[in-house]
C-alpha cells in the first residue's frame, strides 16, 4: 500500500469518490506463511507501520479501523454512499491459510482424481 499511497491526494484533489480497503497484516504475511510450509525460517519478513487511519486522515480522506467481518458490509455501504475518499483498515489473520489452502484444497483434489 505505501508504494502508492500517494494517490490518495490526487484523489482528494480531483474530488473523486474512493474506497480503499486496506489489509492489514504487519508483515508480508503470504511470503511468510509460504516459507514456513516450506520448512524455511522467516526473515525480515515482519514489520511495523504507520497509523492508516491517521495517515489517510492526514490527506483529508475518512479512516475506518477495527472492522470486523460482520461490520464490513455496513461500513462499505456506508463508504460508498457517501461523496469523498475512504480508507477500511482490514486486519488479516493467516491462521486458517494451512487448514483451508493446504488441507482442504488437497482433500477436494483428490475426490477429482
Amino acid at each position: 500500500f505505501l508504494v502508492n499511497s500517494q494517490e490518495m491526494e490526487t484523489a482528494i484533489r480531483l474530488k473523486l469518490d474512493l474506497v480503499i480497503l486496506l489489509i492489514r497484516d504487519d508483515a508480508f504475511g503470504m511470503i511468510k506463511w509460504k516459507q514456513g510450509g516450506m520448512g524455511l525460517p522467516a526473515f525480515g519478513l515482519d514489520f511495523g507501520n504507520p497509523d492508516f487511519v491517521k495517515y489517510a486522515e492526514s490527506y483529508g480522506a475518512r479512516g475506518y479501523r477495527g472492522v470486523n467481518q460482520e461490520q464490513l458490509a455496513e461500513v462499505l455501504e456506508h463508504c460508498l454512499d457517501t461523496p469523498g475518499v475512504h480508507l477500511i483498515e482490514l486486519p488479516i489473520d493467516y491462521a486458517e491459510n494451512e487448514s483451508v489452502l493446504t488441507e482442504e484444497l488437497k482433500r477436494k483434489t483428490c475426490l477429482l482424481g
